[in-house]
């Protein structure tokens, strides 16, 4: 994680910082937020992640930064700050290889027979894009899990 002033604003006695921070998840997930550090603890202005974070994950942003955050300011997080919580991903983690593909169908078919968009719902069990959630289905294709798309001639 890296992080680096933006701005300060100063009125009075009191002060503002934003800062830049910056994630990167060795799946190659990435999160580029920016931070206001005050007396009352963090708030986040905007986030832009790829792929998109889940409402949890976006939940638990500001835990992830708030540490790093401090210790770039010179303060001490707040009390109410978990000690010794591990790192989370950006998205949940998935199997490789013929686990992963099965578990594709099965997501895939569940939507089918619920009536909804089958890619869409294996973007969101995988957190990956459209274009990498398909390569995953025609894997899944050839791997005889999923019927053939196109009949072929």
């Amino acid at each position: 994680m890296s992080v680096w002033p933006a701005w300060e604003v100063r009125e009075d006695a009191d002060s503002m910082t934003w800062f830049n921070v910056r994630l990167v998840f060795s799946d190659g997930a990435r999160v580029d937020a920016l931070a206001v550090v005050a007396e009352d603890g963090v708030c986040l202005e905007d986030v832009r992640a790829m792929p998109a974070l889940s409402l949890d994950d976006l939940g638990a942003l500001a835990d992830w930064i708030e540490e790093p955050l401090f210790e770039a300011c010179g303060l001490e997080p707040g009390a109410e700050a978990e000690a010794g919580a591990g790192p989370r991903r950006a998205r949940p983690a998935w199997p490789r290889g013929m686990e992963g593909r099965r578990l594709i169908a099965l997501e895939y078919r569940a939507a089918q027979d619920d009536g909804v968009d089958p890619v869409l719902a294996v973007m969101c069990a995988t957190g990956h894009s459209r274009r990498k959630s398909l390569r995953l289905i025609s894997q899944a294709r050839d791997a005889g899990f999923l019927t053939p798309r196109h009949a072929r001639r």
